[in-house]
């Protein structure tokens, strides 16, 4: 959606699972956010790969199921109190030819794997209370990000992304980051234009963690980017054996990237976000 941005997750530690939802509201610069915390993980399902299978978790107070398969992708949520309103979300995506698939080292003995999907065109409904919302593929664009390996207890990571248009037609995905794994390995840093991924090398990124509401940069021979925050979705958890803060910025992106074959494309007032996570899991 061009004012809404709405996210759900599943998340299996091992010793505890995790799901929530949370919606972004861009014209009032405004979010709210549930989470259920399980212990040992009861209840959840996830399947082997990225490509297809399901995903759910099922609750007294929430359900959620993401299936893939075929190219295509739908999410089904249900969340019996979401600031005091019932929330419903059923939708589909499309998935573009190529995506960005990253696997390295964490340390001697373990790894990281991780699938970022940009600009999966959206269609169905979001319901929150009794406004009914429609995700039209035309405007709408969908993200995945689907990670599992065997991480270190502490962690560390900055991530930026963005899906969404150029000129108003060509659909055009950021994927930015470090601080994850082994990155002199290999790096997760991409731009998928028109379904299309470019690989780009170490992308430096300039910020102020004293005041994430600040502009952020990010440079490399072939990124000129600043990004202009609006919001800061500051969150904590603070449970026994996990300890997670991060603050996720929504703004605006504006600049340009260079493609593989040396055409240059300009970015302006891009939605996505860029953030900070530090966890203890």
């Amino acid at each position: 959606l061009a004012d809404l941005y709405f996210s759900a997750t599943i998340a299996d530690l091992g010793y505890a699972g995790q799901v929530f939802v949370y919606a972004v509201d861009f014209d009032a610069a405004t979010y709210h956010e549930e989470t259920i915390t399980i212990p040992l993980g009861r209840g959840i399902e996830l399947p082997r790969n990225s490509d297809a299978g399901t995903s759910r978790f099922e609750g007294s107070r929430a359900a959620l199921e993401f299936s893939s398969g075929g190219g295509r992708r739908a999410i089904h949520v249900e969340w019996a109190n979401f600031a005091g309103r019932p929330l419903s979300a059923r939708l589909s995506f499309t998935e573009p030819p190529e995506s960005t698939f990253i696997v390295i080292p964490i340390g001697d003995r373990r790894f990281y794997y991780n699938r970022k999907i940009n600009c999966m065109p959206a269609a169905g409904e979001l319901t929150i209370g009794g406004e009914v919302r429609k995700v039209d593929p035309s405007t709408s664009s969908g993200n995945l990000d689907w990670g599992r390996g065997v991480w270190a207890y502490r962690s560390f990571w900055v991530w930026a992304s963005a899906s969404g248009f150029v000129d108003g037609i060509r659909r055009i995905g950021l994927n930015m980051g470090f601080g994850f794994g082994d990155t002199s390995a290999a790096t997760e840093n991409t731009v998928l234009v028109d379904g299309r991924i470019h690989k780009l090398g170490k992308v430096d990124f300039e910020y102020d963690p004293s005041n994430f509401m600040r502009p952020w940069t990010m440079t490399s021979n072939r990124v000129e980017l600043e990004f202009i925050p609006f919001l800061d979705r500051s969150a904590a958890t603070h449970l026994l054996l996990i300890d997670s803060g991060v603050h996720q910025l929504f703004g605006r992106y504006a600049g340009t990237v260079t493609l593989d074959d040396g055409e240059t494309v300009r970015i302006n007032d891009l939605a996505g976000w860029a953030e900070e996570h530090h966890a203890r899991w």
